[in-house]
C-alpha cells in the first residue's frame, strides 16, 4: 500500500508539473511581446521611420514635404496601426547603424535584401522589386563601348555611398575611378555635367533622368543588372515585430495596394510636377 501510495503522489506531482508550463508561457510570451518595437509604437503613438531620398522612394516636394513610393508605404502602415508618421531622413551609409542605435522603428526605403545586410538586420518578406541601371555621358562616354570600354583607369563612374551600385561598379569595373556622394542628386548631376562617364543607380532613375536629358545622357545598356527584392529593415530579436510587418505586407499585396502604389511612382512621371528642382 505505501508503494502505491507514492506512486500516486509521484504521479499528481507530475501532472501538476505539467500544467504548469502553460501558464509560464503565457507569462514568457508576455514578457516577449512587451519588449517587441510594436509595443512601443502603441504606446508612443508614431511609428518613426528611417529612410533616404532618392527618387522615387522618397522625395521633397515644393512644400519641401516628403512624397514617394516610400512614404506612401509608410504612411499606410501607421495608418493601420492607428499612431501617427513621422520619418527620419538619414544618409545611406548611415542608415543601417542608426537604426541598429534606436534612433526610428524600422528603415523603409528601397533597401534590397542581401546576405551581407541581413548578418546586422532582420528583412521582412519582399514588398517591391528593382534592379539596377545605367545612366553615361554623352560629353564623356559617346565612344566608349559597354562594358569593356568602361573598365579603364580614365573612365569614372559615380553612385551613392553605402549602396548595391557602388558595390557592383567595383565588382565589374575594377579599374575604373568611383566617385561616392551621400546625395544622389549629385550623383545625377556628375553624370549631367560630364564630370563623371557614367552612374549606377536603381531604376527607374536613370531611364527617368534620360527621358527628361536626352541631349545630355543616354542608356549604354538595357541589360538588367541585379534585380533584387526590397524588404522593410528592423533590429535582430523581434519576432513580433517581423511577424506584423510581414502579415501587413501579405495583406496589402492581396489588395492590391502595394502593386497599385508601385505602378503609380514606378510606372510613369504623373508626380514630377510636385518634386522640387
Amino acid at each position: 500500500m505505501k508503494m502505491l501510495r507514492t506512486i500516486a503522489l509521484a504521479a499528481i506531482a507530475a501532472l501538476s508539473f505539467i500544467k504548469a508550463p502553460p501558464a509560464l508561457a503565457q507569462d514568457t510570451i508576455r514578457a516577449l511581446s512587451s519588449e517587441s518595437v510594436i509595443e512601443t509604437i502603441k504606446q508612443r503613438g508614431v511609428l518613426k521611420v528611417g529612410l533616404s531620398t532618392f527618387v522615387p522612394w522618397a522625395m521633397r516636394d515644393t512644400n519641401g514635404e516628403l512624397i514617394g513610393f516610400e512614404v506612401d508605404v509608410a504612411t499606410q502602415l501607421a495608418e493601420d496601426m492607428g499612431v501617427k508618421i513621422e520619418f527620419v531622413p538619414t544618409a545611406w551609409d548611415g542608415i543601417i547603424p542608426a537604426l541598429i542605435a534606436g534612433k526610428f522603428d524600422v528603415i523603409i526605403g528601397g533597401m534590397s535584401i542581401t546576405p551581407a545586410r541581413n548578418l546586422t538586420v532582420n528583412f521582412t518578406d519582399p514588398y517591391a522589386g528593382s534592379s539596377l541601371g545605367v545612366m553615361a555621358s554623352i560629353k564623356a562616354s559617346r565612344d566608349l563601348a559597354w562594358p569593356d570600354g568602361y573598365n579603364d583607369p580614365s573612365v569614372t563612374f559615380a553612385c551613392r555611398r553605402g549602396g548595391t551600385p557602388c558595390k557592383y561598379i567595383q565588382e565589374t569595373f575594377p579599374k575604373a575611378t568611383v566617385r561616392q556622394f551621400d546625395d544622389q542628386n549629385q550623383v545625377l548631376q556628375e553624370v549631367l555635367n560630364g564630370n563623371a562617364n557614367a552612374m549606377v543607380s536603381s531604376q527607374p532613375l536613370p531611364a527617368f533622368t534620360i527621358y527628361e536629358n536626352p541631349e545630355a545622357v543616354f542608356a549604354p545598356t538595357d541589360e538588367t543588372i541585379y534585380p533584387s527584392a526590397e524588404g522593410f529593415a528592423l533590429r535582430k530579436g523581434d519576432p513580433d515585430a517581423l511577424n506584423f510587418f510581414n502579415n501587413w505586407i501579405l495583406v496589402n499585396t492581396n489588395n492590391g495596394f502595394l502593386e497599385g502604389r508601385h505602378e503609380y511612382w514606378f510606372g510613369g512621371r504623373p508626380w514630377a510636377d510636385r518634386v522640387a528642382q
